[in-house]
């Protein structure tokens, strides 16, 4: 696997927006960037607010695209051809349905499993083999409801798990960048099984 040089967050722009489950992949590379003391410019040529960091010796971009969730997939590609970027070096950090709050899973690829986001990049970005870290944000139980959800903001306990996953995976992020993904996936998928 390769070096991560691009970490993808997820969400939807505005005030609106901050706050709600859809934005889950944005929460992260904002802590990412506290952790690592990082700065966010906007870079309106990728239509993305961008960031770079040293992530233990491994020189990393993070990126949250300023465009809407199903539209995300330009501003990646476009940051990621300018620097010449392989989709397996590209991180995309996202929120997931089909997992609980509290819970999250480092993918190598896949499909879009009905996000939105995913749907958009895979095509703009010419394949799927770039790696996923999923954020559980629940189910609300009906897909009819499923807008709705992603949309609201989360519970106050689901927020606080939600955190603690962030958290976690942001203590795995050397090894991810640094492509151990194997470590990194022990390390994860065994501490969701303590919550």
């Amino acid at each position: 696997m390769s070096v991560i040089q691009l970490v993808a967050g997820l969400g939807n722009p505005g005030a609106k927006y901050q706050q709600t489950r859809h934005n889950a992949g944005f929460w992260f590379v904002d802590a990412v960037a506290r952790k690592y003391s990082a700065q966010f410019h906007h870079e309106s040529k990728y239509k993305s607010d961008v960031a770079r960091c040293g992530i233990h010796g491994y020189d990393c971009r993070l990126q949250k695209p300023m465009d809407f969730m199903n539209c995300s997939g330009p501003p990646v590609a476009a940051l990621a051809g300018f620097y010449r970027i392989p989709r397996n070096a590209i991180l995309v950090v996202h929120d997931d349905l089909d997992l609980e709050p509290g819970v999250v899973r480092l993918k190598k690829s896949g499909g879009h499993g009905g996000h939105n986001g995913l749907r958009d990049l895979i095509p703009n970005l010419g394949g799927n083999d770039f790696l996923r870290l999923r954020f559980g944000i629940g189910h609300p139980g009906h897909r009819g409801d499923v807008t709705g959800h992603v949309l609201k903001p989360p519970s106050r306990e689901d927020r606080t798990l939600i955190d603690g996953a962030i958290d976690r995976a942001i203590r795995v992020l050397p090894d991810i960048v640094a492509g151990k993904l194997d470590k990194a996936m022990k390390s994860l998928h065994t501490a969701d099984t303590d919550i």
